[in-house]
């Protein structure tokens, strides 16, 4: 009988991957100075990864166990194919979420949005439009974010918003957050803190390590980087690649030693361990959950009408 890889006892219990982030594009207008993990800016790539490379992912994707697929970046509307890909996700019978910075939505956009097998999700930093544009690095951010979140709640589009504080004095995090739910945003999410992930490293003045994981990475999700890389998730790319979707199958990979040593260098913090209604930091290096994980939170039911 074939030993099992030492690996394996240390992430039993960890779901499947259901849940795949695709990171289109790493370009993006923003270029936020202090937080973006990815990197991206208005002058950045779409990688390697071509249009047919995304579509044979997703032709495959099912057959691996994936049911929700999220679209990133990067600005993933940015991608010359955003939309044809979206299209071609849904064919394929998989649910789809866009990650956007919601700068700029266009009318197919909107059509988009509105289909029932799709949710939103963005980012927001401060209810004071200076401070807003001073994180993102784009003048008029704040402006034509802010009423595009109002656009979708008056479409009655399936949205969440992410509140990242920066560790900056003054930033307006948490009335941002009262700002969102008082514009009728149905799921806002716990204030989280920012990560040193990317281009976050040089504003925390720290190295990326495991610790600065949510404990969630590996547990359901996966990431796909604009490479073709496989990783946990969008956070964990200072990592090891688990391997590569152009040349070896998601559900392999999925299967491989790789992966398993990746989810067993993680320190797995369990949600149930932490009340997300709070961010009071007292859970190390926070008490709500990793990003990606937070914005499913209306298909998994773990966050009740109300904000909590």
């Amino acid at each position: 009988m074939t030993a099992e890889p030492a690996s394996i006892p240390a992430v039993r219990g960890l779901d499947r991957v259901w849940f795949l982030e695709l990171e289109l594009t790493q370009r993006c207008q923003f270029q936020c100075p202090s937080l973006c993990y990815a990197d991206a800016g208005p002058t950045k790539g779409h990688g390697t990864m071509t249009c047919a490379d995304w579509e044979h992912l997703l032709d495959t994707a099912p057959a691996a166990g994936i049911t929700t697929v999220q679209c990133i970046g990067g600005e993933p509307t940015m991608h010359p194919n955003f939309l044809r890909l979206a299209e071609h996700a849904l064919g394929t019978g998989l649910k789809v979420q866009v990650y956007s910075n919601l700068y700029r939505v266009t009318t197919a956009l909107w059509e988009l949005y509105s289909h029932p097998n799709v949710t939103l999700a963005t980012s927001y930093y401060s209810d004071v439009p200076a401070q807003h544009d001073k994180i993102t690095g784009r003048e008029g951010s704040h402006v034509q974010t802010r009423t595009n979140i109002a656009e979708a709640v008056k479409r009655d589009i399936p949205l969440k918003v992410a509140i990242v504080d920066l560790g900056e004095e003054g930033q307006r995090a948490q009335e941002a957050r009262a700002e969102m739910i008082a514009l009728g945003v149905p799921r806002v999410g716990p204030v989280d803190r920012v990560r040193a992930v990317g281009r976050a490293t040089g504003h925390m003045r720290m190295e990326s390590n495991v610790g600065e994981l949510c404990g969630q990475c590996g547990d359901g999700r996966a990431a796909i980087s604009w490479d073709g890389d496989v990783r946990m998730c969008v956070l964990s790319r200072f990592l090891p690649s688990a391997g590569n979707v152009r040349t070896t199958p998601l559900a392999d990979i999925l299967d491989g030693a790789a992966w398993l040593d990746l989810l067993a260098r993680v320190h797995r913090r369990r949600i149930t361990a932490c009340n997300p209604g709070s961010d009071s930091n007292d859970c190390n290096p926070a008490e709500t959950l990793c990003e990606g994980n937070a914005l499913v939170l209306p298909a998994l039911g773990l966050f009740e009408e109300g904000n909590q």
